[in-house]
């Protein structure tokens, strides 16, 4: 019950674990890897030195030939001897690799290696006492403040634990592999310091089912051996991959890595396999439960990405269609939101054909984290053309760092973006101008007047404007000096429509806007096998129905909402 406490209240405080509070709580470790190394040197020097003998591989040897089965047995237990000091590895997002170096082989390792010496000399000369060796190792004096120490640094180095899976889990989130939940970043400065609610609280039940469950540290220990020699098989894996493809090592050296790592780690895993019945088959269902979530949700996601991709619509398809898309343009402004980056979404043909009118301007929203913490409001939206000039639709990439406010109100969100619009506009019409300059000014032949020209990335803009043909805005005079401007100046071209475009958006974002947000289905074919069936139709159509959208994020009334659900078979 006290360890259920304790992880009650580690796990209820984990939102708060802020810069200060691992800044006074750090030292703690520091202390306690000093209390190890001092009480293996009292040891040392009480019970004396015969435990340095260990270091004679003879022994080990012996060992073997006495009883093979026993000591092959114990080879899962002698790992977790070194199981846990690898949680400093986890700070590796706080600090440099150096230094992390620098301290494990200074600190850690020297403390680990007397502590363990100072218990062999005790088991030594106290053969009976087996049971809690370390407790029982440490001096009357100071039990129990070595055991406050001891409990400290154990939450501690739950903490940090708790943070590297955090870290695992966001960067399998950027991925793609695992469904998107809510992200908390505690700290401006590093960029690590995270914290993911529901992953909180699943990790607390799950600690909680597995004391619940074993009511032992030897079962919880079966478990864990297995855990890390999977970890070290899997690191080995992926260090002989990066061997060959990036660092593209010498295949000899390549070999003789993997031979020797992977025999060794093969015979500890072996051993560690016997004590499955013992608690590690817990820990195996909840790695095969957590693959199948990120198998199901990576699977599901790509085949959902690769229908969109090929339903998407063509510029030839809008090209036939029109500047006014074959319907009516309505004024106003529409934000087609979706995941796609390049092209036009394929819900974008449904409304064409089930809407009895469009908006005059289009904008096809697609929001995306970037791993900065702030992003500015002059950086904040990306803008392309979509077809010509004249069909008055953009594409528009909202980022967002992860210190950036998303539950930011519509109002503000529209206001942004039209402001990006508009420089965007600017932005262009001055590039053209000056590309149309440099035109004149070239020693070539002068080109005759055309409707349509080509920029500088090779976009094809209309100097027609269909929309705004009857449109003339009020405010806006233009000056007379431009009467004496031959009627086919470009640079009075640019600037004549750039006001008239600049005046349409202003009245479209009067009008209001509306957002048409995608979410398209997948489902199986009929004639699909039953375990894909299984896996889209109820799997990850369950996942997808329960993790995050960025665009939901804002508060949309629903009078300005229009959710459209596609339905493709994949």
């Amino acid at each position: 019950m006290i360890s259920v406490a304790l992880l009650v209240i580690l796990f209820s405080v984990q939102r708060y674990a802020t810069s200060k509070v691992g800044f006074a709580l750090g030292p703690s470790l520091l202390v306690w890897f000093c209390c190890l190394g001092g009480i293996g040197i009292y040891n040392l020097s009480l019970f004396g030195p015969t435990a340095f003998k260990a270091f004679n591989p003879l022994y080990i040897i012996y060992y073997f030939g006495r009883n093979p089965f026993q000591a092959w047995l114990s080879l899962g237990g002698c790992l977790l001897c070194a199981t846990g000091s690898e949680a400093i590895f986890s700070n590796l997002c706080h600090f440099p690799v150096r230094y992390v170096q620098y301290m494990f082989v200074l600190l850690v390792l020297p403390c680990l290696v007397l502590a363990y010496l100072g218990q062999a000399a005790f088991l030594i000369a106290n053969p009976k006492s087996s049971e809690q060796v370390f407790f029982s190792s440490i001096p009357i004096g100071v039990f129990w403040p070595v055991f406050l120490v001891a409990n400290l640094a154990a939450l501690i180095a739950s903490r940090t634990m708790t943070v590297a899976i955090f870290q695992c889990l966001k960067q399998s989130i950027a991925l793609g592999c695992f469904p998107r939940l809510k992200i908390v970043h505690t700290s401006r400065k590093f960029m690590a310091k995270i914290y993911i609610p529901v992953v909180n609280w699943l990790l607390l039940l799950s600690c909680l089912g597995f004391i619940v469950l074993f009511r032992s540290i030897y079962d919880v220990g079966n478990a864990y051996a297995i855990a890390e020699l999977g970890v070290m098989i899997m690191a080995t894996v992926y260090v002989t991959i990066i061997m060959l493809l990036i660092w593209e090592s010498n295949i000899v050296k390549v070999l003789s890595f993997v031979i020797t790592f992977l025999f060794l780690e093969l015979i500890f895993f072996s051993s560690a396999l016997s004590s499955v019945g013992d608690g590690g088959w817990a820990l195996l269902i909840f790695a095969s439960v957590l693959f199948m979530i990120m198998f199901i949700w990576n699977y599901g996601s790509k085949l959902k990405y690769d229908s969109e991709v090929k339903q998407k619509l063509s510029k030839d398809l809008m090209r036939k269609l029109g500047p006014n898309l074959g319907t009516i343009r309505a004024p106003g402004l529409g934000l087609v939101c979706s995941d796609i980056v390049k092209g036009v979404p394929a819900i974008f043909g449904h409304f064409l054909t089930s809407l009895p009118a469009i908006h005059s301007i289009i904008v096809f929203v697609c929001i995306r984290n970037v791993p900065v913490p702030v992003v500015p409001q002059s950086e904040r939206f990306l803008f392309q053309r979509v077809c010509s000039r004249g069909y008055h639709m953009f594409r528009c990439i909202a980022r967002y760092g992860y210190k950036d406010k998303k539950q930011e109100h519509h109002s503000v969100f529209e206001c942004l973006l039209i402001e990006g619009l508009e420089k965007f506009i600017q932005r262009e019409a001055v590039e053209l101008s000056l590309q149309s300059e440099d035109d004149v000014d070239s020693d070539e032949e002068p080109p005759t007047p055309v409707k349509i020209i080509t920029a500088p990335n090779g976009s094809l803009y209309s100097l027609d404007v269909p929309l705004l043909a009857d449109y003339a805005p009020s405010t806006e005079v233009i000056p007379e000096a431009s009467c004496s401007t031959p009627q086919h100046d470009p640079v009075l071209d640019y600037a004549q429509n750039l006001e008239l475009e600049l005046a349409f958006i202003k009245q479209s974002k009067q009008s209001g806007a509306v957002y048409l947000i995608d979410s398209p289905i997948i489902k199986a074919r009929k004639d699909s096998w039953f375990f894909k069936k299984l896996m889209i139709n109820y799997f990850f159509a369950f996942l997808r129905n329960n993790c995050r959208r960025a665009i939901m994020l804002m508060s949309i009334p629903h009078s300005n909402m229009m959710q459209v659900r596609m339905t493709s078979y994949v």
